[in-house]
């Protein structure tokens, strides 16, 4: 696999679960030098470990994992999260095709492929997400380019930080957000104010968007963080 052009990356954050590590480390390089910020893991748990932990954009799903396999990593990908998904496998046939986009994946490359191919992909895959203008969720709606925010028909007068931690949300709709993944990627790591911060804004938040008796859509995930999720799931 080889690259001759850099691709329009944005610094996009990639994670690559891939048992092989001379694979895994020249997907690695390669993206790398395509200007994405990658991570790796060898094996499932690891992988849906390291998910969690980084909140990638997209995920390289080798499905031939130890332990744990690809397509039930995928599985449990796709229950948490709408994170776009391409599997990676030496398999080629329709049958192996069918049950890794069964499982929730949104695209399939067989080894070997060529980096260009892999990138063609990625870019693909990507225009199918929604891009910057629009974001919606449940009876949520958001016009990012002029900070509009609705509920239903109700338009809530944000703050600009309660703006900015809405929208982070609604980009990672149903995946539990760390304290310290929102406070880096809502305040960063130069701000210096009270450490209760993020509560104190969440219950901002919580305030205008449940006003009117509307039900809640951020949840606390006791010793994890919040999530933007219609309910609480039955324990």
């Amino acid at each position: 696999m080889s690259s001759t052009s850099t691709s329009s990356s944005s610094g996009m954050k990639i994670l690559i679960i891939e048992d092989d590590v001379n694979i895994a480390r020249l997907i690695e390089l390669e993206l790398g030098y395509e200007g994405y910020q990658v991570h790796v893991a060898h094996d499932g748990n690891q992988g849906i470990d390291l998910f969690k932990k980084e909140q990638p954009e997209l995920v390289l799903l080798d499905i031939m994992l130890p332990g744990l396999d690809g397509v039930e990593v995928c599985k449990r990908l796709r229950a948490i999260s709408k994170i776009p998904i391409i599997m990676l496998t030496a398999k080629d046939g329709v049958q192996d095709r069918v049950v890794g986009l069964d499982s929730g994946a949104d695209d399939y490359l067989t080894k070997p492929f060529a980096t260009e191919e892999l990138l063609a992909r990625i870019r693909a895959v990507m225009r199918r997400k929604p891009q910057e203008g629009i974001l919606t969720y449940a009876d949520l709606w958001m016009d990012q380019l002029n900070r509009i925010v609705k509920r239903g028909e109700r338009q809530l007068d944000l703050r600009a930080k309660e703006f900015d931690l809405l929208r982070l949300f609604m980009q990672y709709p149903e995946q539990v957000l760390s304290r310290e993944f929102i406070f880096d990627k809502v305040w960063g790591y130069d701000f210096i104010g009270e450490s209760n911060v993020i509560e104190v804004y969440i219950r901002y938040l919580r305030s205008k968007l449940e006003d009117g008796n509307s039900k809640r859509l951020i949840q606390t995930v006791r010793g994890e963080g919040y999530v933007l999720r219609e309910e609480e799931p039955s324990r």
